[in-house]
């Protein structure tokens, strides 16, 4: 039996946008295991409070190590990238940015803060700790099209931002160009639903991910996997259009793949399930929303594609 070969990828080599012409630094087989070094989603360009957004190079954003190809994905398979550990360093950042978020009205900006992590924890100030859950924003495969930046998420993957993409997930990806080409990014040692002020706990720090294939399915958008529940992922302009788009990607893996009807699907959706928000960070010129749906493992439906 061959033995799954172990990769590392540093933190310079990276990508600044999803696009369908990228070019592998790195070819690796199914089963195989790599380590990427990640930058923070400044870059380290902000390094203590004194350090404001308004000044930084913001060409220098969400850097994406990769990308990487997957020996066999073509398209219309999809590229399961297993998220093995998270490391984040022992310090971050936040940032309030002038423009973005639903209480940028009623605060001073712009604004930096700077954590401690440790054990497990995060130190916000003297009086707030609460506890780590270390998670990666950015994390994608090619475009069939459009170039988009690492800002910017879609059904590639992209600034997906959804705090369940730490240890243990498994993410689908429709794979849109041959060997997929994937990168990841964007580290945060926290990050709430929603993510309002448009920063988590912005880290950098390493991300081990283990690839396989599942040949000939993929859903329209990511669909991550975890222990109780798979999720499946949509963006838009506003949350209304992305709930929309989830709620129609949720169905439709439910009667394609476990053999609901339709209307089965709709009542389950509503009764078994929780729509929810990754990000909705409004106002946020330029930047949509990403919706998920979370849906339970029964045995009517215990992943999001039938064996």
């Amino acid at each position: 039996m061959a033995v799954a070969a172990a990769h590392r990828l540093s933190r310079d080599q990276v990508i600044w946008a999803f696009g369908p012409d990228l070019e592998p630094v790195l070819e690796v087989r199914p089963g195989d295991t790599v380590t990427f070094e990640t930058n923070d989603c400044f870059t380290g360009q902000i390094r203590s409070e004194d350090d404001l957004v308004t000044e930084i190079d913001l060409e220098r954003i969400n850097s994406a190590t990769g990308p990487v190809a997957v020996e066999g994905a073509e398209p219309g398979d999809s590229l399961v990238a297993e998220i093995l550990d998270v490391r984040p360093i022992e310090w971050g950042v936040a940032t309030l940015i002038p423009g973005f978020g639903q209480l940028i009205e009623q605060v001073q900006s712009p604004v930096t803060r700077m954590f401690e992590v440790r054990d497990g924890q995060i130190r916000m100030n003297d009086r707030v700790t609460f506890p780590a859950k270390p998670m990666v924003g950015v994390v994608g495969v090619a475009t069939d099209g459009e170039t988009l930046s690492n800002g910017l998420a879609g059904r590639h993957g992209g600034n997906l931002d959804d705090h369940w993409h730490g240890k243990g997930a498994r993410i689908y990806f429709p794979v849109q160009r041959p060997g997929g080409m994937f990168a990841v990014g964007d580290m945060h040692a926290s990050m709430g639903d929603g993510e309002i002020c448009f920063t988590g706990v912005e880290i950098a720090g390493e991300v081990d991910v283990r690839f396989d294939l599942l040949k000939g399915k993929q859903a329209t958008w990511p669909v991550a996997e975890l222990a109780d529940r798979w999720v499946p992922h949509a963006t838009a302009d506003v949350y209304d259009e992305a709930l929309q788009l989830v709620s129609e990607e949720a169905a439709r893996l439910l009667v394609d793949q476990h053999r609901f009807t339709p209307e089965d699907a709709f009542i389950f959706l509503s009764v078994a399930c929780d729509a929810g928000v990754a990000q909705a960070c409004k106002p946020a010129p330029g930047f949509g929303a990403i919706a998920r749906f979370s849906i339970p493992k029964i045995a009517a439906c215990p992943a999001p594609f039938a064996a």
